[in-house]
Order: C-alpha cells, then structure tokens, then sequence
C-alpha cells in the first residue's frame, strides 16, 4: 500500500501505488533447477536394464555317461529320469538314481509355462537335500 507523504520533491515520482504483479524471476530459477535434477535422476531411477549378453563359443562340457535328469512338467509333476515321482519322495528318487553320490551333477529341466517359483521350489529341495551341482537345461540355439 502506497501512502503519500507531503509535498512534492523535485524530479521524484509521486506516484506511490501498489504494484499487484508477481515477480516470476525467482520461480523459473526454482523450475529449471528442478527439471536439472529430475533429468539427470531419472535415468538413474530405471529398472529395466536393456542388456545384449555376448554370445558363447565355448564348447559344452562333456555329458556324463548316465545323466540324471529332473523334469518339471507343464501339469507340475516331477520326474527323475523317465518316472514321474511325487514331490515327497523326490529326493528317494534322486538318492536311488545317482547311487547316493550328491557331487555328480543334476540336470533340472522345466517347460517354458512352468512358473519361476516352482521351479525355485524344486532346486531348494535339492539343494537342502545336498545335490550343489544342479545344472539347468535348455534348447541349444547356435545353430
């Protein structure tokens, strides 16, 4: 609020009113450095990695003799070898198709609509049964 204070002083604007602009200065200084450090923080904040893994040229390892072969089908049932064994006698299975030697590798199979976490589930009841070596199978597709 402007007040008018007496007499006129020469060369001075008496014309003492409020001025009802907002000065917008110090509110793009703000906006720009918000927008500097949200363009620099959201790259950082993706999780969605888009990696290009190199390909292999390494030969595959030899296959065992007898191979034992874990296969977790689309109806989730397990099977060593070529029998399909109940969840609870898996490891019996297993013991009796590697003669009980836990060192020798264990190739785990799965189909594709088998959900992650039933495969997690049998490769955690391997591991607590004491099989370290499990070796994941898939289709071979450097040809």
């Amino acid at each position: 609020m402007g007040a008018r204070l007496g007499g006129k002083i020469a060369g001075a604007d008496d014309d003492l009113t409020e001025s009802h602009e907002i000065n917008v200065t110090p509110f793009i200084d703000v906006m720009l450095v918000l927008l500097i450090i949200f363009m620099v923080a959201a790259p950082l904040a993706t999780v969605d990695l888009g990696v290009e893994l190199p390909a292999s040229t390494a030969t595959p390892p030899p296959r065992p003799d007898k191979p034992v072969f874990i296969t977790v089908k689309p109806d989730l049932s397990v099977a060593v070898g070529e029998d399909i064994v109940p969840r609870t006698t898996l490891i019996g299975a297993l013991d009796a198709a590697t003669s009980g030697k836990k060192a020798d590798p264990v190739y785990l199979r799965a189909d594709k609509s088998v959900p992650y976490g039933e495969l997690m589930d049998v490769m955690n009841l391997l591991r607590n049964a004491g099989y370290l070596k499990v070796a994941l199978v898939g289709l071979d597709a450097r040809n």
